[in-house]
């Protein structure tokens, strides 16, 4: 519901007698932010309705893109786009950095200067990497022998290095949780098995993959078959492996008990935190920066009309893009609802899909919610077409098929026809969940 003091209705009228706009201010020109930015547009007359995102630069970056790099399959300029021409006219840009916002005031301070009011405040500022966090990461061997193919640099300097690699010991290793997109180092870890056996050169490769969790994944299920396929492809797994420390000059990965996995290049995924504002703002986050948030209304705990989307909030779901698109049809309904005055939906379940690529034109797809795992079956209902936990060539082609929806159906602020934000249970076989 509203705070007190603010507006009741959309365009109230102040003491003077001039109309005002309601004014919604997004953080984060990301997946979520232009999401709801353009659904919001649509929803909303602009003489009645303000809304301005605020984001550090114009480079609007598709994140799934980034796993491709290092294996030659994506190139920058196919993944990146500006982030203005993602926009629907009549959308305000802002191209700074965020330095405070102000939860008393309703106000958010840019680094520029300017001072934003706001009505309704969404927060779709993501997930960032803290490399620096793990001793030794940054220091001797980053970006020689130790990469990320977490952002752009990092995946294009890690394709230089796969090219130039000739045999060795490849560690694909991730710090902590939680991590934007939990599958994406297995999907490494796969498609580089497919990658050295192109080049012939497999035989004079060793996979490991080393994780803090006890398994493969973060759900049993999912795990059970995740964890199969790392011993088909003859990847050795390395469970409640904590890395304190990245000896890059020797080669160690050093676990907080000790333990060392040798190396000869490593493939890590970093600390993530959320965005440095976020502590800078009294009572908005919390201590890693994430914010904590309503999981089904994703209305955030600091004050009711701050809203939060995607990876920048501490919801108990994996941060991925599917699930900013899922959080983001609740979420308009729910600014609607706020604007409106009346109670908001705690409709959002926790569901999540994602495409698993397993390498040779193959993929798993697994779809969940908070409370039901990943289980076998068909999806999008009964009748399919796409296999649930299973390779398949067909889930590979629908996760390359996606990039396009992303462009031209996601950020524009579109649905995706047959595929409703609540997780759908049809064609799911349930009789597997207690595996």
């Amino acid at each position: 519901m509203r705070p007190p003091g603010a507006e009741a209705t959309l365009g109230q009228n102040d003491d003077t007698g001039s109309e005002m706009r309601t004014r919604i201010v997004i953080l984060g020109g990301g997946t979520g932010g232009t999401m709801m930015a353009n659904r919001l547009r649509r929803r909303h007359d602009p003489a009645q309705v303000s809304v301005a995102v605020v984001d550090k630069d114009d480079r609007h970056v598709y994140q799934p893109g980034l796993l491709f790099v290092p294996f030659g399959l994506a190139y920058a300029d196919e993944i990146v786009r500006s982030r203005r021409r993602q926009l629907r006219e009549g959308i305000d840009f802002h191209e700074t950095e965020v330095e405070q916002v102000v939860l008393e005031d309703d106000a958010v301070r840019l680094a520029d200067g300017t001072v934003l009011d706001y009505d309704v405040l969404v927060l779709a500022t993501g997930a960032v990497l803290r490399p620096e966090e793990t001793e030794g990461m940054t220091g001797a061997g980053w970006n020689e022998r130790v990469f990320t193919f977490y952002d752009l640099p990092g995946a294009e300097q890690l394709a230089r290095a796969l090219a130039d690699f000739d045999g060795g010991r490849l560690v694909v290793s991730l710090v902590d949780m939680p991590i934007k997109c939990p599958v994406a180092p297995l999907e490494f870890a796969f498609l580089a098995d497919w990658y050295f056996t192109e080049r012939g050169i497999r035989d004079r490769v060793d996979l490991v993959y080393a994780t803090p969790l006890d398994a493969a994944f973060t759900k049993p299920i999912a795990s059970q078959h995740l964890g199969g396929l790392l011993d088909e492809k003859r990847i050795e797994l390395v469970t409640e492996f904590a890395t304190g420390e990245i000896d890059g000059e020797r080669g160690r990965l050093v676990s907080w008990d000790d333990r060392e996995v040798a190396f000869d290049l490593l493939v890590t995924v970093p600390v993530h935190e959320g965005a440095a504002y976020v502590t800078r703002s009294e009572g908005l986050g919390d201590v890693l920066g994430f914010v904590p948030t309503d999981p089904a209304t994703l209305q955030s705990e600091a004050k009711s009309n701050v809203f939060v989307l995607g990876d920048a909030a501490n919801v108990p779901v994996s941060k991925a893009g599917s699930v900013t698109h899922f959080e983001g049809e609740v979420l308009t309904e729910n600014i609607d609802r706020f604007l409106a005055d009346e109670e908001l939906s705690a409709v959002y379940d926790g569901h999540a899909n994602c495409f698993i690529e397993t390498g040779f034109g193959k993929a798993l797809l697994i779809d969940f919610d908070y409370e039901t795992e990943p289980l076998p079956g068909r999806f999008p209902n009964a009748f399919g077409p796409l296999p649930l936990l299973r390779e398949s060539r067909l889930n590979h082609l629908g996760k390359l098929t996606f990039q396009w929806l992303y462009w031209h159906a996601l950020l524009p602020g579109r649905s995706i026809p047959g595929i409703p934000h609540a997780m759908p249970t049809s064609g799911k076989e349930r009789q597997q969940e207690a595996v």
